[in-house]
């Protein structure tokens, strides 16, 4: 039950912005242990000056189409699922919308499930 915010700057195509949501939600499936229909994201567009980011710390060159990517997962994965999920959606990135991986981000956070309630006031 993964919930992922999408930071980017304003100003990429309704097409653009669909293929980033799909490659994100497939990578998640095929490697993070996600099914199917569990899909939340939010997708952030921000003017200039609003995403603050170093081109070049920890890879890079980071360019003007940087990403990213925060994940919020019901629960913890192992440090490979981990990896393996991190270059998959790089990989699918880069097929569409043409991302170069330099500029993908991600950041994932566990929560326990008392933390969530996906509707109808209902815990779990």
């Amino acid at each position: 039950m993964p919930f992922a915010r999408i930071s980017l700057h304003r100003g990429k195509s309704v097409e653009y912005l669909q293929a980033l949501s799909q490659g994100l939600h497939d990578a998640l499936v095929e490697s993070f242990e996600v099914p199917l229909e569990d899909r939340f994201q939010v997708i952030h567009q921000h003017e200039p000056g609003e995403l603050i980011f170093d081109p070049g710390y920890l890879g890079g060159p980071r360019s003007h189409d940087y990403v990213l990517i925060a994940i919020t997962a019901g629960r913890p994965r192992s440090t490979e699922t981990k990896r393996r999920f991190y270059q998959n959606l790089a990989q699918k990135l880069k097929r569409a919308p043409g991302l170069d991986p330099e500029d993908v981000m991600v950041v994932i956070t566990s929560t326990k499930a008392e933390d969530w309630s996906f509707g109808g006031g209902r815990g779990n």
